[in-house]
């Protein structure tokens, strides 16, 4: 009796190809590998060639945050000198540097700030902030 009821069942399975139930888990690789394998592989290129077309005299920005002027590139060890500041240089490795920084580029500059600051109408209760004893309130003591 159980063989009867099995039967269908059996006959249903084996018809159905083994590349059609595949087919979903095929998909979703191809998918994975075009939206997230492959853009890595190209920004892993692109950082690689960006390291080691470093110069002396290019300005970079470091993973840590820090700006600075490539002064000596040493190929052996794969090391760059950086000088942040007159006087005072670092050691780091070549693949610590994040990008390099352009002129054209601006650094920390936000043109919403700028065209705030050249309005110069503001009180003296905005640069004081809230919680000063020197007004912001607008009341007379």
């Amino acid at each position: 009796m159980i063989g009867i009821l099995l039967g269908p069942a059996q006959q249903q399975t084996q018809s159905a190809s083994p590349l059609v139930t595949l087919m979903p888990f095929l998909l979703l690789g191809l998918v994975l590998y075009f939206i997230m394998i492959r853009p890595q592989r190209r920004r892993m290129q692109q950082q690689q060639s960006l390291v080691h077309s470093l110069e002396v005299g290019d300005e970079v920005l470091t993973i840590g945050g820090i700006f600075g002027t490539v002064r000596f590139v040493d190929e052996e060890s794969d090391e760059l000198t950086l000088e942040v500041a007159p006087g005072t240089t670092l050691r780091i490795i070549r693949s610590a540097v994040a990008r390099k920084v352009t002129e054209d580029e601006p650094l920390d500059e936000d043109p919403e700030e700028e065209e705030g600051q050249a309005g110069g109408d503001g009180d003296a209760a905005d640069e004081k902030g809230p919680w000063s004893d020197e007004g912001g309130t607008g009341e007379e003591k």
